[in-house]
């Protein structure tokens, strides 16, 4: 395999620092993971730190070994620099389409309710203080409840944005380089497996369930596949522009 590289080696130690320092100080997880705007919680700095936040030693082993596999090679390519602003814009790709996702649902469920009578105001503060109405389950379809609350109450954290992003340009880079996962012991092409990662995290997303159950996720699917997009479009974007002289393919 090959040696890690710099910044790889640096964003490992970051999340490890953070990874242990959240075990130490279990309340820095109420300042640290992304929260929905409109919860109280939230702060601007979430947007970059909920992506060096793990949730338990499994999260962050598969993200760091993804990290540490799929982003030594990238930064050997691209040089440190160029390999940091991807990996952070990819984070940040991830929070906007997760952000984008959760506005839509919580406003969908915020309009049936003020158009019943409910002021925006004094909704916000019932959910700011833990409280719904029983009302609101009669107004709004199971769905939609679900997705009004959870967005409200949502809160991302994990490198996994950023590691779709690191994915998708390996994928774009390495087409046919052979990738497999644990419970896929057969090997299968990066231009196949990452689109149907993708497409999986895609389905799981709109059902609102998980691989491995049924219920809530617990996986902020549709930052997976916001992370996954910034990534592709910068790969785009460099190859059109940057790279015409010196192309992978």
């Amino acid at each position: 395999m090959m040696n890690m590289t710099p910044v790889v080696k640096q964003l490992l130690i970051i999340n490890i620092i953070f990874f242990i320092g959240a075990q130490l100080v279990p309340v820095s997880y109420d300042f640290l993971v992304m929260f929905f705007p409109e919860n109280p919680n939230f702060g601007i700095w979430q947007i970059i730190t909920h992506m060096f936040m793990h949730a338990n030693f499994l999260h962050i082993a598969f993200n760091m070994f993804a990290l540490y596999s799929f982003g030594s090679m990238l930064e050997h390519f691209w040089g440190g620099k160029k390999f940091l602003f991807f990996y952070i814009s990819c984070g940040l790709g991830a929070a906007l389409l997760n952000f984008a996702v959760n506005y839509y649902y919580f406003q969908d469920g915020l309009n049936v309710l003020m158009a019943n009578g409910f002021s925006k105001n004094y909704i916000l503060q019932l959910l700011g203080e833990g409280k719904i109405v029983v009302q609101w389950k009669e107004m709004l379809t199971v769905s939609q409840f679900d997705n009004f609350t959870g967005a409200y109450r949502s809160a991302v954290l994990g490198a996994s944005g950023a590691i779709y992003g690191l994915l998708t340009a390996f994928a774009f880079m390495f087409p046919n380089a052979q990738l497999a996962l644990l419970f896929i012991p057969v090997p299968i092409k990066a231009k196949y497996f990452v689109p149907g990662l993708l497409a999986i995290d895609l389905f799981l997303g709109l059902k609102g369930s998980s691989l491995f159950g049924s219920g809530g996720t617990g996986i902020a699917h549709f930052a997976h596949i916001g992370g996954a997009v910034a990534g592709f479009l910068m790969m785009l974007y460099w190859k059109k522009n940057q790279f015409n002289n010196n192309r992978w393919n």
